[in-house]
């Protein structure tokens, strides 16, 4: 739906900024970042995916002037001034907007007459927004790939690790020197811990989903207290929690499991800043809005970041860390974050990490109802 048909759904409006703001309303459930202005440029309506977009309110945005959100606000004075003097229909360029906090977002903008309203709209597509829904695609992609090569290749391990286990028992109890008999206890040593690690692959297929009320303030509390326990000095896990977050049905033990295995990772990363005493992970929670997830169109979604302080994840492997059996770190598996990934893509979510040095930012988003 583009914001015209949108904008059929709606209430006809009037001067009253109540009035203006309920015709307008139906371009909330659009991707499309929108401003409805008045001749003047000043906001009269954003919906909320340019909201989420800024990170701002609407009501911060109301009465002020448009242009003030672009990089450079000259492009946007001159579609106004083209707007005004009827010199088009429609008027399109690119520009960047300004973000808190954040780095410009390049977008394409489109400027409009909304003829029977006597408003402007202006209709952005962020240019990296394609890019993010590709890279999501090759990312659920790969891990069912990965899934199906996983299963298969561990049960093809399994028979035979527990035939090299039992051979390796009996050739012990003939072996008459201790001597001989190490040799044999090194094989099963050895298969058990190959044994470990084909049950830590296959775990993901062999649990039922168990769907439950999920409250995700009490998942992370659970998993800071855990690994507070592992590293009780040197590492500061910071709570940044949105409270009006609500509950979810989901299975909660696998992702309380998903973000263990992420802080775990996080904090050996952080073995050198635990050492001086100075390293933090920070466990942020947000309300996300009209975000898209495997091409489906979600109206709120949770937004749950792991940040720590580290020294970021090594360039060689970034763009296949949820790979299983790519680990940064020397004795790692590698299954951490396989498994991880593979948790919340069972809650129609997906992982992200973005990383640089002094800062890796992995975001869990989750549909919410």
């Amino acid at each position: 739906m583009n914001a015209s048909a949108a904008l059929s759904h709606g209430e006809p409006g009037n001067t009253a900024d109540q009035d203006c703001a309920l015709s307008y309303q139906s371009l909330d459930w659009l991707c499309t970042l929108i401003a409805v202005l008045d001749s003047q440029g000043v906001v009269r309506f954003v919906n909320a995916a340019l909201e989420n977009a800024l990170g701002q309110s609407r009501r911060t945005m109301e009465a002020t002037e448009f242009a003030t959100c672009f990089s450079e606000p000259a492009l946007l004075d001159k579609a106004l001034s083209g707007a005004r003097s009827n010199d088009f229909a429609a008027l399109r360029f690119e520009a960047a907007l300004l973000r808190l906090g954040q780095d410009l977002l390049p977008v394409h903008v489109t400027v409009s007459l909304v003829e029977q309203q006597g408003h402007v709209m202006v209709e952005m597509w962020p240019l990296e927004q394609q890019a993010r829904q590709d890279r999501e695609e090759r990312i659920r992609e790969q891990a069912e790939a990965n899934k199906e090569l996983i299963r298969n290749l561990a049960h093809e391990i399994k028979n035979p690790l527990g035939g090299i286990r039992g051979a390796a028992q009996l050739l012990q109890m003939d072996l008459a020197t201790p001597e001989l008999r190490e040799y044999t206890t090194v094989i099963v040593h050895e298969a058990d811990r190959l044994q470990v690690l084909v049950d830590r692959l296959l775990a993901p297929h062999r649990h039922p989903h168990d769907v439950g009320d999920v409250n995700i303030h009490e998942v992370c509390e659970r998993v800071r207290s855990l690994v507070l326990i592992e590293y009780p000095q040197g590492l500061k896990i910071t709570r940044d929690y949105d409270i009006s977050i609500p509950e979810f049905r989901g299975d909660g033990v696998q992702l309380i499991q998903a973000l263990l295995n992420i802080v775990q990772n996080a904090a050996q990363a952080l073995s050198l800043r635990i050492a001086q005493g100075d390293a933090e992970i920070i466990l942020r929670t947000r309300v996300a809005r009209q975000v898209t997830l495997g091409r489906q169109r979600y109206r709120l979604a949770l937004e749950l970041h792991v940040i720590d302080n580290g020294s970021g994840v090594p360039d060689a492997i970034k763009e296949r860390i949820f790979y299983p059996l790519v680990s940064g770190r020397d004795g790692g598996s590698g299954l951490g974050l396989t498994l991880a990934q593979t948790f919340v893509q069972r809650h129609h979510g997906l992982i992200e990490c973005d990383s640089q040095p002094g800062r890796t930012d992995f975001r869990i988003l989750i549909p919410l109802p």
